[in-house]
């Protein structure tokens, strides 16, 4: 029987959770669901100076935000914590205590190093394929530090010992950490324990080729909950940077994603990071997501805008008509802001060319009253009275569908016009028209 998949995500809490951190997270995740396996999270925070509890925050909001739940680790437990490196002090100093008692170790100006076995370090990677490291040079492979002269510990010292205690069986992190895999490799056979299988996923680049770095755009998860993306899309196109499904194939749901999700299929060629092709997706996902759940993701941007909408349950149909028109979710205040309040604002290029002709305020005078008269009021009536007044002026029915919708919104497009005259229902539909012709009419 084969031992259970055990990976981990081990973040250090020294600024916001960005892309590259959260497709490590989103791998590891995948390949634990996939297998049955368990997700581990642990808070690498050996780094004091820069470590801060707001970070440690962010990345758990961030991971939540993904829907990357955790089966061990902060705020969750687990059997082999804590999960917090400030907090394994007493772990360090035990295998601190084994390679000083195997000889392993010597002091050097008050920092203890690591002496190297030096010998060729064979790595098999799962994505890389095997790769042989010459360590046997002092002058090109120094040994390692692994304790600083103030008593702190170096990361690849604390990481192996964690993977070690936390019973990890796959270590899956970004290429950049490729190099460090013989260093790590020699500290478990110094400590006599089989060492994990690594998979070393291709680094994210820039449009451009260059390394995505923290201050390039899109790095920031927390940007993208701040625009109103859909975790769902997020996640989706997050498993394509080195990823894919071999099928060419782009719009994915999570459950399909764990299903097909294997290390064999992950790229060797680094991923380039495409904000366009994300906002696609985030389209793509938002026109799927339940009305309900719509309506959940852009409560926060509506009530941050100050609309008055009454009951959550007042928005769908509104949102209904807007959704497809909408990228964002963020965006939907703008989309939807004058169906619930009669001080809107004429857009003025929009005015402009809405009331251009010396004829419009007639058509449109005409157009009240066969709005007025209708007895049943819905999308069907009213774009019916809208094409008899048009017959009826000799004009065509376009040269009154700006006028109309500029009179009733302010602005020059938005969703289908006649579901949103029935959504604003007669009177309202009448009195904007009026206070437009009024309007004008002094202009």
């Amino acid at each position: 029987m084969n031992p259970e998949i055990r990976v981990r995500f081990a973040p250090s809490p020294t600024g916001y959770l960005h892309v590259g951190g959260a497709r490590t997270a989103l791998f590891n995740w995948l390949y634990a669901r996939h297998h049955g396996g368990k997700f581990v999270l642990r808070i690498e925070d050996t780094d004091k100076a820069r470590n801060t509890q707001e970070a440690v925050q962010v990345i758990l909001d961030g991971l939540r935000w993904l829907g990357l739940d955790w089966d061990e680790g902060p705020e969750v437990g687990g059997a082999h914590g804590p999960y917090f490196q400030s907090q394994r002090e007493d772990i360090y100093e035990t295998y601190f205590q084994k390679l000083l008692a195997s000889g392993h170790l010597y002091e050097d100006g008050g920092a203890w190093r690591f002496r190297s076995l030096r010998e060729i370090v064979v790595v098999d990677d799962i994505v890389c394929g095997r790769i042989e490291f010459d360590l046997s040079n002092p002058e090109t492979h120094p040994d390692m530090t692994i304790r600083r002269p103030d008593g702190s510990w170096i990361f690849h010292f604390v990481n192996v010992v964690d993977d070690i205690e936390m019973g990890i069986t796959h270590v899956i992190r970004g290429e950049d950490h490729l190099s460090n895999t013989p260093k790590h490799l020699e500290l478990f056979k110094a400590l006599g324990c089989q060492p994990p299988s690594y998979a070393h996923i291709p680094l994210i680049l820039n449009k451009d080729g260059s390394k995505m770095s923290k201050r390039d755009a899109g790095a920031s998860i927390t940007g993208y909950i701040e625009a109103g993306y859909t975790p769902g899309a997020l996640r989706n196109y997050l498993s394509l940077l080195g990823w894919s499904p071999k099928d060419n194939r782009e719009l994915l749901e999570l459950e399909e994603t764990v299903n097909l999700f294997d290390l064999s299929k992950v790229n060797r060629k680094n991923a380039h990071f495409d904000l366009d092709k994300c906002l696609w997706l985030n389209t793509q996902h938002l026109t799927k997501l339940p009305l309900e759940r719509f309506r959940e993701m852009c409560l926060p941007f509506i009530k941050k805008a100050g609309i008055a909408f009454g009951q959550p349950e007042a928005l769908d149909p509104v949102l209904a008509i807007v959704r497809e028109k909408v990228k964002l979710c963020s965006e939907i205040p703008a989309w939807i802001s004058y169906f619930f309040t009669e001080d809107y604002t004429f857009d003025p290029e929009a005015a402009r060319k809405a009331f251009a002709s010396p004829v419009v305020l007639e058509r449109l005078t005409a157009l009240v009253a066969a709005f007025d008269s209708v007895p049943e009021w819905s999308a069907a009536s009213a774009e019916a009275a809208l094409k008899h007044t048009a017959a009826e002026l000799g004009a065509k029915p376009n040269e009154l569908l700006l006028p109309t919708r500029v009179s009733v919104s302010g602005r020059p497009s938005g969703p289908n016009l006649f579901p949103m005259l029935e959504i604003l229902g007669q009177k309202r539909t009448v009195a904007r028209l009026r206070n437009a012709i009024t309007t004008h009419a002094q202009a």
